[in-house]
């Protein structure tokens, strides 16, 4: 009889995981890019910006020759336009009626939201450590957008309003992803450009044209291939083949890098604040992951599993061991 390791860790999702980690990165300079972009109206920014994007991901797609893979079913397209397009239309009125400090703060709720609703996915299940990771995670948020601000704040009940339904709009719209996983992310090229052209007719409804300068179009375009482009890629990759209870509690580290990028230029001054926010959402993100021993599985010189442990990964050895006795009993005496 010889004793064999089973490694549960499941490489294709590990892999999606660390490239919805890529996407939170870029996520991280938004703040610096959109601060380099003031003044010019939101949904004109969102023209420039999807547009950027979807012309970036024409050409890839035209070099790659997928241009077919844009033909997907309905449903499709309408998720990825519902949640792109509404969240971010829902964000900018948030910023518009409400103290940015706070208003961002309740729209950071998704990633903790992004947690509990992955539980109700078919297989899915919310572990102790998900939600302790993600209060610890939403902790350290809640010192980084409130250090310096203090609670005070003069926000309309529509500011906090759209800024709490922008967080289930995100987070319902990251788990609905995983549904649609036959889908490919290339789609994502075309809903850019649905945002766009939608973000196009808001703008000249209700906004004045206000011609970008030199530093604001350079600012637009890193938008566009960055937070709002690759990022995008990305995500939709990782919500639809990684671990979302785990993107969800590191998606927390976005705020936390994007302050870290203002101090390193000199936009923010490091405070103890900071470096608390830190230990706190990166113990979050530890506790998410958590610390699990491998588990091993008996087999006989025939090769014969005694435990089935491929069908129960999270099964410890022990009980791997009595579910092979068990069966052996019940398959007793042999025919």
């Amino acid at each position: 009889m010889t004793i064999r390791s089973f490694n549960p860790v499941n490489s294709e999702r590990s892999k999606a995981t660390a490239i919805g980690g890529l996407a939170i990165l870029l996520w991280s300079t938004l703040a610096l890019l959109a601060a380099s972009t003031r003044g010019i109206p939101p949904f004109e920014t969102l023209v420039l910006s999807f547009g950027v994007a979807f012309a970036a991901g024409m050409v890839v797609l035209v070099v790659r020759r997928r241009l077919g893979r844009l033909r997907q079913p309905v449903r499709a397209w309408a998720l990825g336009f519902a949640g792109i397009f509404t969240y971010h239309a829902l964000y900018f009125t948030a910023l518009d009626h409400a103290p940015a400090a706070q208003a961002s703060l309740i729209c950071y709720l998704w990633p903790l939201l992004i947690v509990v609703f992955a539980a109700f996915l078919p297989g899915g299940r919310l572990h102790a450590r998900h939600v302790a990771g993600a209060a610890l995670g939403l902790a350290g948020t809640v010192l980084i957008l409130l250090s310096g601000t203090g609670l005070a704040g003069n926000g309309s009940a529509l500011g906090y309003g759209c800024a709490f339904a922008a967080a289930f709009v995100w987070a319902g719209y990251s788990v609905a992803n995983q549904r649609i996983r036959a889908v490919p992310s290339e789609l994502i090229a075309g809903i850019c450009g649905a945002v766009a052209f939608a973000a196009l007719l808001v703008h000249l409804a209700v906004e004045q044209t206000v011609i970008p300068s030199t530093g604001q179009a350079v600012a637009m375009i890193a938008l566009g291939v960055g937070p709002v482009g690759l990022a995008f890629f990305f995500w939709d990759h990782a919500t639809k083949r990684g671990d979302l209870a785990l993107l969800g509690t590191l998606s927390y580290a976005a705020p936390l890098l994007s302050t870290a990028l203002l101090v390193a230029v000199g936009r923010t001054p490091l405070s103890v604040t900071i470096i608390g926010a830190a230990a706190l959402i990166v113990g979050g993100a530890g506790i998410s992951v958590g610390f699990r021993r491998p588990k091993v599985c008996l087999e006989t010189r025939s090769g014969e599993s005694v435990g089935d442990v491929s069908r129960a990964p999270e099964r410890s050895a022990l009980e791997c061991v009595s579910a092979g006795a068990q069966r052996n009993a019940a398959e007793w005496p042999p025919e």
